[in-house]
């Protein structure tokens, strides 16, 4: 899976996004392009991301050698290490709602 597929399937799973071809159809009815929204680049999106899907817990880190996160929803626990804070967040909360991603 690309990281464009990932993250439509994010926008539309946790996010309650439509989604067309090239933008979002958001929450408020209104469009945004696919560049806005970039949760494996950027930091506030990637919070955005875990905000969204409503964990019972969830817990970060610095390994020293990249960074991990573990986010419990429901009872589906997700983990991911990445030396990428955003990718790890987002890797995680994919992982929480059930969507297999290679890395």
């Amino acid at each position: 899976m690309t990281t464009d597929q990932l993250t439509a399937v994010l926008a539309k799973r946790v996010m309650g996004w439509g989604v067309g071809p090239d933008r979002f159809l958001t929450a408020n009815r209104g469009w945004m392009p696919r560049w806005r929204f970039q949760p494996t680049e950027n930091l506030d999106d990637a919070f955005k991301l875990l905000e969204n899907a409503a964990p019972q817990d969830y817990s970060m880190g610095d390994g020293g050698k990249g960074f991990r996160v573990r986010v419990r929803i429901g009872r589906t626990v997700g983990e991911a290490h990445d030396i990428s804070k955003p990718r790890a967040i987002t890797f995680a909360v994919a992982r929480a709602v059930g969507i297999e991603v290679d890395k």
